[in-house]
Formats: structure tokens, sequence, C-alpha cells
């Protein structure tokens, strides 16, 4: 490779990712994962970042930087307004109960080419879009907790006025904080029940095992390492390898051994069926939401 190519090359692996000016109204967790992605040394956001919440006690928890203006509508009723004047895109944070109140007031100030991005659970996107301009694009976007360590997983449907183009920007804002898996919006609850509350079914296992192993007589300490250790190294293992999880089972399971007990006792009790009725139940309740329920 000549010294010009060479050069070149460099450049591009250098250029920052690029965004317009982007609104986040709603600095809560997952806003907050968004917004870290945002403020990545390898992004730059041509116009800024202008953050919302309803207090000034949760204003203070966005992080302090030189592109990010935060605003509270405890002290300014206009900070919504402010904030996506000029906006391309506009992320909603907020509670889903609040979604409709929250679009009647910002839509007369949204740019004709904004792209809304709903973070709500619940909210269908013929919600944004009766409520919207015309020109104005809308994309449901379902987010998990590890987006705040750029490890998540979201799911991501696209309304009928959005373009290739701004569901690929919207793509590409989301790849920022981990993968991304594009779905019809039929499937947002059940994606919602998956990788959405998945972290919590992670945590809840942590949670009995951790239990378990005190119970055996190791200290509280003690069976933090021995559990979180063994989640994260499985984790760790399942990912490098890229072997199905079934065959890394297999693997740990010696016939007659101690594993191929503990797995029968787990598998009379119906895992399986266990899991899937528990993310029947959280598509239940994401659709009872839509509903107002």
């Amino acid at each position: 490779m000549g010294d010009a190519t060479a050069a070149a090359a460099a450049t591009a692996a250098a250029a920052p990712q690029v965004f317009p000016a982007t609104a986040l109204l709603g600095a809560g967790s997952m806003g907050q994962a968004v917004l870290a992605g945002l403020l990545r040394p390898d992004v730059r956001v041509e116009g800024g970042i202008r953050a919302t919440t309803r207090s000034v006690e949760r204003a203070s928890t966005v992080p302090g930087h030189p592109d990010v203006t935060v605003g509270s509508t405890e002290t300014d009723p206009r900070a919504n307004l402010v904030a996506v004047t000029g906006a391309r895109i506009v992320i909603v944070g907020v509670k889903p109960y609040m979604v409709t109140e929250l679009l009647a007031e910002i839509a007369p100030s949204l740019a004709p080419d904004a792209i809304v991005v709903s973070l709500a659970a619940g909210v269908t996107l013929d919600v944004f879009e009766g409520a919207l301009p015309a020109s104005v694009a809308a994309v449901r976007a379902m987010p998990n907790t590890p987006s705040l360590v750029g490890r998540g997983v979201t799911g991501l449907a696209r309304g009928a006025r959005t373009s290739d183009e701004q569901f690929a920007l919207v793509t590409a804002l989301f790849e920022l904080v981990g993968e991304v898996v594009a779905v019809p919006e039929g499937e947002i609850d059940a994606v919602s029940s998956i990788s959405g509350s998945g972290p919590a079914y992670f945590f809840y296992l942590v949670e009995q095992l951790t239990a378990a192993a005190v119970a055996k007589g190791f200290t509280p300490e003690q069976a933090a390492t021995l559990v979180n250790g063994t989640f994260i190294g499985a984790a760790t293992l399942l990912q490098q390898t890229g072997e199905q999880p079934a065959e890394l089972r297999r693997r740990v399971t010696s016939p007659g051994g101690t594993t191929e007990q503990a797995l029968r006792v787990l598998g009379e009790a119906d895992l399986g069926g266990l899991f899937t009725r528990a993310t029947d139940a959280a598509v239940a309740r994401s659709r009872e939401l839509a509903s107002g329920a």
C-alpha cells in the first residue's frame, strides 16, 4: 500500500460518525444510554444535543458536556419546545402515559424533516403519526439497559412515513450503544419481552443462584464471586467461541455427572415453559399499556 493510500485509509478510519442536531426529551436511564453513545469521542453531533427533564433534580444527573444543553420543564415550561426547534432527531423518552400530551406540545415546533424516535413501551406508531405533522417520520425503539455500557440490543420498527435514509440514520444511532434488530411493529412487543426485559431475567437468575450459594455456607462475597464470575465467564465463552449454547451446555454435562442431575431438576420444573409464560405475560402487559390500561 502506497503512502497516499495508507494516509487516506487512516483518515477514513479516524473520521467521526456525524449525526444531526438531536433532542432528548426525558433523560432517564435509556435516554442517557443513547446520550452516552452520542458523546463517544468518535461521534460528532452537528448542532449539539438538547436534553430535557421534568425536574431540576433529574437534570443534575445528565452528564455535563460542552455539546449538551439541559433544560427542565420545572423551571422553564418551554424547555421541550426549545429543545426540538431545529433538531432532526427527537428522542421521546418520557413515560408512556405522558406521550400524547408531549406530542401535542412539540408538534408545531418540529422541523419538517424531523424523525421522532419513541422509547415508550406500548405506544404505537399510529399514535405518533396521528399526533405529528404529515412530514415528520416516526420510529419505535426498544433498547435495553446494557446499552448503558455499550452492549445493548435494540429492536427498531419503522413508521409508514419513514424513509430508508431516515431509518438508516436511527439504526446507526442505536448501533452506537450495541446491536440493532429491525422488526415489523407487530413484533416490537415480543422484542420487549425478550431483550427489553431480558436483563431483569438474567439478574433474577443471578440473585437466585447467589442465594443458593449462601444457603450452602458461602459468604455473600464468596457467593457473588462464584456466581457473577460464572455467568460473566459463560457469556464471554458463548460470545467468543460462536458455538450454540446447547453445544456448550453439552460439553459441561458429563453423562451421569453432577451437572446432569441439576439440569434434570430444572427440566422437571419446566423451565422452558416458564420462560414462555413469563414472556407471554410481558407481551400482554405491553398491549395493555398500548390500550391505556
